[in-house]
């Protein structure tokens, strides 16, 4: 008896920390987070790596819809730059936020939808499906720790959404 009433205080204790924890944050940082996103778009749709690679930790990693990993911002920037000259030149991309978590006050995971338009004759990368509209469907998840006064991507892992799953439309 005296075991299953701890376990039930610990459950409780647990639910209360974990829901202190996520919601830690400033409306500040949930904004600036939320700026960083927005300034991805714009970015992206203007073929600017230096741009989307600007919120890039130094060290942080780097997974594309192919499953290539690389390390640090120089590469991320360099990467970017390459595909908006190349096979994402002139693409458009609508992103929108599916889920924003604080892990504590320091450490945030979003995971965004991503839809990329206006490919060329080329098509998009090999192996990416299109959907009906001509539009590749991606899930991207970042990982951003707070740097100072600045939130830095640590992480970034972008998956292409498969044919047949279902993905709402954008907003």
């Amino acid at each position: 008896m005296k075991l299953r009433f701890l376990n039930k205080i610990m459950g409780f204790l647990s639910i209360v920390f974990w829901a202190t924890v996520t919601q830690a944050q400033s409306p500040a940082d949930s904004v600036a987070i939320q700026n960083i996103i927005n300034e991805e778009v714009v970015a992206w749709n203007n073929g600017d790596a230096q741009t989307y690679a600007k919120h890039f930790a130094t060290d942080g990693t780097f997974t594309n819809i192919l499953g290539t990993f690389f390390v640090g911002q120089k590469e991320f920037q360099a990467r970017h730059d390459q595909i908006f000259k190349g096979i994402f030149n002139q693409t458009v991309m609508k992103q929108e936020t599916v889920s924003f978590k604080f892990a504590n006050p320091d450490a945030v995971v979003v995971e965004t939808l991503t839809w990329v338009s206006g490919f060329s004759n080329q098509g998009p990368p090999r192996g990416t499906y299109l959907d009906e509209k001509g539009r590749l469907r991606t899930r991207l998840l970042q990982v951003m720790i707070r740097d100072g006064n600045a939130w830095k991507i640590v992480a970034y892992h972008n998956v292409d959404v498969k044919q047949g799953i279902p993905v709402p439309e954008p907003r």
